[in-house]
């Protein structure tokens, strides 16, 4: 196997070469650059997992990575970690970022998502209101090599299947239908224009397959149209406002709901007596041009923590309220940017704030992020990134699927992920490396069954650590 400091050095020389002299090859010979790549990395090297022996204890790392958390919230964030292998797998990216780092890589970076698993893709609507599927959590975003992305990616599948109780047999054809979808749109982005790669995107109300049964098909979009109408509802203003905020004498407060929601101190997040000024005006500066325009309408009115997610709980998380008056507010999403679980492993980011490195790679890889996506730095040098609190956001409810529902949710992630890497990479020289058999499909599949097992023995001894008060956990309530 080979070491770090080698896999580094390739990743950086293939790294320079699709971004600078490459762009004067063909994408034929791009893709011949990526088939010689296997010469040091077969297709056939990302199958095994097998835990090193030296590999560093799980429960090690999920502990050093709660520095800097509120504290009274991390045995939230581990409880809610505690409820499945899938929840505790979503709250372990920092782990498998370890994991990875120990297999064989192409050498082929891409700008990655670094934590890719299928609650973190959906449908979300575009600033022209159009519904798109594409990656919605970009947390730990910073360029790796593109197959990390995938194994996280598999695996979650296989994961995700049990958890619904799939047999073993349909969790690995899911997985492996998952990599071919990969494989097949990145050969199309191979030798597609630029700008058409740019300008693709993933229709989510007209989305379909070739292969996808027509039955499962129509249950898929009706169930679609009423999710879509629900989060309409709950994303309109008159829906949001009395739901999340109250008023307090004459200026309206976000409402407190311990432990979930709750307002902070000055020792806690310092600005709270100013308002936030400097905060809010170092993100407004962030923001085009245009959009300040409109962003100077609202003016700030209250600031609470918000706790979201399972692998940010803990993290300075807040909602923000703007108000452009009576009954017109702007809730923004302002979350704690820190280091990616990639950097100790695929290099430091090249952004002196992280909530930038963090913007950088939504525009990057999302079809259409965010109007108000910014960043800032908080008065404690904390960095953060801004956005809309829930401008229509869609995440995928598994408990309801069956395995074609399931087959169907992992076509569409693999397609996505596959546009999301060829914005930022190079798709030819992708594609040349994965080849066109179904070598690489089984690789991959074959890595997401095993690491599926190393995470499930990885929950054990997290839920036993939780049971001999080694680390503590409770439940939201």
């Amino acid at each position: 196997m080979a070491k770090a400091s080698h896999r580094k050095s390739a990743a950086k020389s293939t790294t320079t070469t699709a971004s600078g002299n490459s762009l004067n090859l063909t994408p034929e010979e791009r893709a011949t650059q990526g088939k010689s790549l296997r010469n040091h990395a077969p297709r056939s090297a990302h199958a095994a997992w097998q835990a090193p022996k030296n590999r560093r204890d799980p429960i090690d790392i999920l502990c050093a990575s709660n520095e800097g958390r509120i504290d009274h919230l991390v045995p939230i964030r581990f409880g809610r970690m505690s409820q499945s292998p899938f929840a505790f797998y979503r709250g372990a990216a920092a782990i498998m970022a370890s994991d990875l780092a120990h297999t064989p890589t192409s050498g082929i970076y891409v700008q990655a998502c670094g934590d890719a698993h299928l609650m973190n893709f959906g449908g979300f609507a575009t600033p022209e209101r159009n519904i798109i599927f594409d990656i919605n959590d970009l947390d730990e975003t910073l360029p790796a090599p593109f197959e990390w992305d995938l194994k996280r990616l598999a695996a979650s599948v296989v994961i995700a299947a049990k958890h619904i109780e799939l047999p073993m047999s349909d969790a690995a054809r899911i997985a492996n239908d998952l990599v071919r979808e990969y494989r097949e749109k990145m050969s199309d982005y191979a030798g597609m224009r630029v700008l058409d790669i740019w300008y693709d995107k993933i229709d989510l109300q007209n989305y379909t397959h070739r292969t996808t049964d027509p039955e499962v098909l129509r249950r898929t979009r009706k169930r679609l149209a009423q999710r879509i109408e629900q989060e309409q509802r709950k994303s309109h203003p008159d829906i949001m406002y009395p739901k999340l905020v109250a008023h307090d004498g004459a200026e309206p407060k976000i409402k407190d709901e311990p432990p979930l929601i709750f307002h902070t101190t000055e020792m806690l997040t310092p600005g709270v007596q100013s308002a936030y000024a400097s905060v809010i005006e170092t993100y407004r500066q962030t923001l085009p041009e245009h959009i300040r325009t409109l962003f100077n309408r609202f003016h700030y009115r209250d600031l609470a923590i918000k706790v979201v997610g399972v692998g940010s709980v803990g993290t300075m998380c807040g909602v923000a309220l703007f108000m452009a008056g009576e009954n017109d507010p702007l809730f923004l999403q302002v979350k704690e940017a820190r280091q990616s679980v990639l950097e100790p492993f695929a290099g430091k980011s090249a952004y002196p704030n992280q909530g930038q490195r963090v913007v950088h790679g939504q525009r990057l890889i999302q079809t259409a992020s965010d109007i108000f996506l910014g960043w800032t730095r908080g008065v404690n040098g904390r960095d953060f990134y801004v956005r809309q609190l829930r401008d229509l956001k869609l995440s995928a409810i598994i408990e309801e699927w069956d395995a074609e529902t399931m087959r169907h949710y992992a076509k569409m992630c693999g397609h996505a992920l596959a546009r999301a890497h060829a914005r930022s990479g190079d798709p030819a020289m992708i594609s040349g490396y994965i080849g066109t058999s179904k070598s690489f499909d089984d690789a991959i599949g074959e890595f997401a069954v095993e690491y599926a097992a190393q995470n499930r023995l990885d929950y054990r001894a997290f839920i036993e650590a939780i049971r001999q008060g080694k680390i503590q956990a409770q439940t939201d309530g």
